[in-house]
C-alpha cells in the first residue's frame, strides 16, 4: 500500500512539473511574439523587399501574435495597405535596391492588383530593379509581375493565362427539392443578385451587364501587359485562346511572357549578383513599419477602411466574424473624425458589393455630416457598388480604379418561403390567431399574400427612389439620367467615369493627393482607421471569430457569399442594395 502511494504521489508531481514547465514555455513564446510583433527589420546595404504574391490580399491585414498557434490560411493573409507602405519605403531608402516579387496563388480582385502594379511602376521611376519569379503564375500574379524588368519561371511551371470568366451559381433547383421559395421584389432590370434563388441561367440583361465589364477589364489588363512585355494585344488574346496554361515553358520565353526558366536557387544567385552586399530579403509586413510621414504640420488625414459586406449590426457574419462594414460603428467613426480638429480630410476607402440598404442610408447620412467640417474623398477598391456606391456617392470627390467594379444602383428584398419545408418534407403545421389583417406580416411558414406583396413592393420601390435621389443630388445629375444609368447595373471604374459616377480613375494615394490639395495642407502625417484590435481583444475572442470566418470561408469557397447572404436576411437588413454575387473571375 505504501508503494501505491508513493506511485500516485510520483505522478502528481510529474504532472505538476510537465504543467509548470509546459505553462512557462508558453509564457516564453507569447512574450517572445508580441515583443517582436512590432520590432522593424534589420536594413543593410543589399537589401531586397520581398513581395511575395501568395495568398489572399485584403485591404489591411492585422497581424496577431495568435497566428502561429492556427494551421490557417491567416499566415498567407497580406493587407494591401502594408505592400504600398513597403513599396513606398524601398523606393526612399538606398539601401534597398530592388524588389523580388515572387508569384504564386494569388487571390485578389483585379483592382487590388493594379494598385500594387502601378506602385511598382513607380517604384521603377527610382532606377532600381524589380525581378519576378514563379513557379506557377496565376492570371493576377503575373499581372503584378509583367511590370518587372525580368520574369523568370520554374522549368515545371505554368502561367494562367486565359482571360476572364464570370460563373454564378444557380440554386432555385436545390431549393425546390429542399421545399423553399425565395419571394422576390426589385427595381432595376440589371438587379441580378436574387436570380440565383429564382432561375437557372442569367437573364439576358445580367449576361449583357457581366460580358461587358468583364471585356472592359480584360482589355486594361491586355494593354498593361502588351506595353510593360512588347507583346501585341492581339498576340495576347491569342496566347489566352491556346490553353497557354499547360503550354510548355520554353514557349512562355519564345512568346515573350517570360524571359527566362530558372529554378528558385538560381534566382537567389541572380538577386545576389543585382546587389552590392551580401543579400538580405525582408518582408513587405516587415517593412511597412518603417514607414512614416514626412512631417504632419498641417495636421493628418485620416484613411478610413470600409470593406466587406454592410450590415445593420455586429455578428452579422456567418460565424460572427470576418471582413464586415457595421452601420452604427462606421457612422460613430466617422461622427468622431468629424469632431476631430487635427484631421483635415478623410479619404473613405471602399471596397464593398453592398448589403444592408438601412445601413448604407445611416453611412450616407454620416458622411453629409462630415462633409460639413472637412474634405471627404472616396477611393474605390475592387468592388464600390449598390450599398458601396451609396456610401460613396455624395462624398467631394470620388476616385475609382480602371478595373473597380461599381454602380448596381438599386434595391430588392427577399424572403424565404419555408412552407413547403416545412409541411411537405418536416411535417409541420402552423397556425394563427391575430388581432388585425397584418399581423402576421412577415412569417416565413406560409407565402405573401397579394396584399403583402404589393406592400413589400412598394416599400422596395421607395427606397430606389430614394437610393436615386441620394445619386442623382450627391452627383449633380437629373433623377431621369440618374435611372437611366442605375436600374441595377454594374459598370468597371472606366465606363463609370464616362457616365459621371466617378471624378477621376486613380489609386489610393491620388486620392490622398486630392484630399490634401482640398484641404489646403501639404504637410501632413496619414493615420488608418479604425485603429486595428489590440492583442488582448483578440486574446478575448476577436481574433478567434475572425479565424472561423476565414476557414468557413476558404472551406466552401464560391458557395460562402450567398449562403451567408441568406443567413443575413433579417429585420431592416430585407431590403438589399447589393450587387449581383461578386463573380468568380478566373
Amino acid at each position: 500500500m505504501k508503494a501505491f502511494f508513493k506511485q500516485v504521489l510520483a505522478v502528481i508531481v510529474g504532472s505538476l512539473i510537465v504543467s509548470v514547465f509546459t505553462s512557462v514555455m508558453f509564457l516564453v513564446m507569447f512574450f517572445s511574439m508580441l515583443a517582436s510583433a512590432d520590432q522593424r527589420p534589420n536594413i543593410t546595404q543589399g537589401t531586397v523587399l520581398h513581395l511575395n504574391l501568395n495568398g489572399m490580399v485584403e485591404e489591411r491585414h492585422t497581424a496577431s501574435p495568435f497566428d502561429a498557434f492556427f494551421n490557417s490560411e491567416a499566415l498567407n493573409n497580406q493587407g494591401l495597405n502594408d505592400i504600398l507602405k513597403a513599396i513606398k519605403v524601398a523606393a526612399k531608402d538606398d539601401r534597398i535596391e530592388g524588389i523580388y516579387v515572387e508569384a504564386g496563388l494569388l487571390s485578389a480582385d483585379f483592382a487590388t492588383v493594379e494598385e500594387i502594379r502601378k506602385a511598382l511602376t513607380d517604384f521603377k521611376k527610382t532606377g532600381k530593379f524589380v525581378m519576378a519569379y514563379g513557379e506557377n503564375y496565376t492570371q493576377g500574379a503575373y499581372y503584378v509581375a509583367s511590370v518587372a524588368d525580368s520574369i523568370y519561371i520554374n522549368p515545371g511551371g505554368m502561367i494562367d493565362w486565359r482571360g476572364i470568366a464570370a460563373t454564378p451559381m444557380f440554386y432555385k433547383e436545390l431549393l425546390d427539392k429542399i421545399g423553399v421559395k425565395m419571394q422576390v421584389f426589385r427595381v432595376g432590370t440589371y438587379k441580378s443578385a436574387v436570380e440565383p434563388y429564382t432561375g437557372t441561367e442569367m437573364s439576358e440583361a445580367n449576361r449583357e451587364q457581366m460580358q461587358s465589364f468583364i471585356n472592359d477589364i480584360w482589355t486594361v489588363v491586355c494593354k498593361d501587359v502588351s506595353a510593360s512585355r512588347n507583346i501585341p494585344v492581339d498576340s495576347l488574346n491569342a496566347i489566352a485562346d491556346s490553353y497557354a496554361t499547360f503550354a510548355d515553358v520554353e514557349d512562355y520565353v519564345k512568346k515573350g511572357l517570360v524571359d527566362g526558366t530558372a529554378y528558385v536557387d538560381e534566382v537567389r544567385d541572380r538577386l545576389q549578383n543585382r546587389v552590392s552586399e551580401s543579400l538580405n530579403l525582408v518582408e513587405a509586413a516587415d517593412l511597412a513599419l518603417c514607414y512614416e510621414d514626412d512631417n504632419d504640420e498641417d495636421g493628418e488625414i485620416a484613411i478610413y477602411y470600409a470593406y466587406g459586406d454592410i450590415v445593420g449590426a455586429e455578428g452579422d457574419g456567418l460565424m460572427g466574424g470576418g471582413a464586415l462594414i457595421v452601420g452604427p460603428d462606421v457612422v460613430k467613426d466617422l461622427d468622431q473624425l468629424a469632431q476631430d480638429d487635427n484631421v483635415k480630410a478623410v479619404v473613405l476607402r471602399i471596397n464593398s458589393g453592398g448589403g444592408s440598404a438601412f445601413a448604407s442610408e445611416q453611412i450616407w447620412r454620416a458622411v453629409e455630416q462630415l462633409k460639413k467640417k472637412k474634405p471627404v474623398i472616396v477611393s474605390m477598391g475592387g468592388y464600390a457598388a449598390s450599398g458601396g456606391y451609396y456610401m460613396a456617392c455624395g462624398a467631394d470627390f470620388i476616385m475609382a480604379e480602371p478595373t473597380t467594379l461599381t454602380g448596381s444602383i438599386g434595391i430588392f428584398g427577399m424572403v424565404p418561403d419555408l412552407s413547403g419545408l416545412m409541411t411537405e418534407k418536416l411535417g409541420l403545421h402552423v397556425d394563427v390567431v391575430k388581432t388585425n389583417e397584418a399581423s402576421d406580416f412577415g412569417v416565413i411558414d406560409r407565402p405573401f399574400t397579394a396584399a403583402e406583396s404589393q406592400a413589400m413592393q412598394q416599400y422596395v420601390e421607395r427606397g430606389y427612389q430614394l437610393f436615386l435621389k441620394r445619386v442623382a443630388d450627391g452627383r449633380h445629375l437629373s433623377t431621369a439620367y440618374t435611372d437611366s444609368i442605375a436600374q441595377g447595373r454594374v459598370w468597371t471604374g472606366r465606363q463609370a467615369l464616362n457616365l459621371k459616377l466617378v471624378d477621376k480613375l486613380g489609386t489610393l494615394d491620388d486620392a490622398i493627393k486630392v484630399a490634401a490639395k482640398k484641404a489646403q495642407i501639404t504637410h501632413y502625417r496619414l493615420v488608418d482607421y479604425p485603429a486595428p484590435a489590440n492583442w488582448l481583444d483578440q486574446m478575448m475572442g476577436d481574433y478567434k471569430d475572425d479565424y472561423m470566418e476565414r476557414e468557413v470561408k476558404t472551406t466552401l469557397g464560391q458557395y460562402y457569399q450567398p449562403l451567408r447572404f441568406v443567413l443575413n436576411l433579417k429585420g431592416t437588413d430585407c431590403l438589399q442594395a447589393r450587387m449581383p454575387f461578386e463573380p468568380q473571375l478566373h
